[in-house]
């Protein structure tokens, strides 16, 4: 593991810092139903990028943290944890921490392999959007596995299996996270590399 430097620390805590600030504020979450539109994958993404899987885990444990946090009222209020941290908070907590940090750690080796084959600029947009389609899965995942034995998911499903409860539920909330988290990131990732705040250890990650 690379020791990061203090361009790489102060990128670290700006990244962090903007999660924070998605948490407290409606500038990163828009509300849909039980759901939330969240914006908050896209620094996870480019900390994943910039950083490498130390740099996206760390970023993705801010965000799970904050999500956590949410569950009672603190930032943006989420309906949903509130419920469930009410049924269990520990498994709260672990449905809301471990997927996001989860999903950092792994985007950055995702980006990783990927600028080896293609290079920085499309592994970026390819981190982008996986930041965003892990999470989801990772998210609903947790939930129905460790809620969804409780009347409240119960009710959620209606009977559903666990895919197109998923697509049903998250529908036009994944995709649309899915789409701004592949646009933003890819575009913020290909400038970091042109400024030369990304420094890959492999030849073939030049870019046209």
């Amino acid at each position: 593991m690379k020791k990061m430097d203090a361009k790489s620390l102060v990128l670290l805590g700006l990244l962090s810092a903007i999660v924070v600030l998605f948490s407290f504020t409606p500038i990163g979450s828009i509300p849909i139903g039980p759901l939330v539109i969240t914006l908050n994958i896209i620094p996870i993404a480019i900390a994943a990028i910039a950083l490498g899987p130390t740099g996206g885990l760390i970023v993705g444990s801010v965000f799970g943290l904050f999500s956590f946090l949410q569950c009672f009222g603190i930032g943006i209020p989420s309906g949903m944890g509130a419920t469930l941290a009410g049924i269990s908070p520990f498994l709260a907590f672990v449905q809301r921490f471990v997927p996001r940090a989860l999903d950092g750690f792994l985007v950055g080796l995702i980006f990783k392999g990927t600028s080896k084959a293609a290079g920085v600029s499309i592994a970026s947009f390819v981190t982008g959007f996986f930041s965003a389609f892990l999470n989801t899965l990772f998210f609903m995942g947790a939930l129905v596995l460790l809620f969804g034995h409780t009347e409240y998911v119960q009710g959620l499903m209606d009977g559903r299996s666990f895919l197109p409860f998923v697509v049903g539920f998250v529908g036009i909330n994944a995709v649309f996270e899915m789409l701004a988290s592949t646009i933003i990131s890819g575009a913020v990732g290909t400038a970091l590399y042109k400024a030369k705040l990304i420094k890959p250890d492999v030849k073939k990650a030049e870019q046209n």
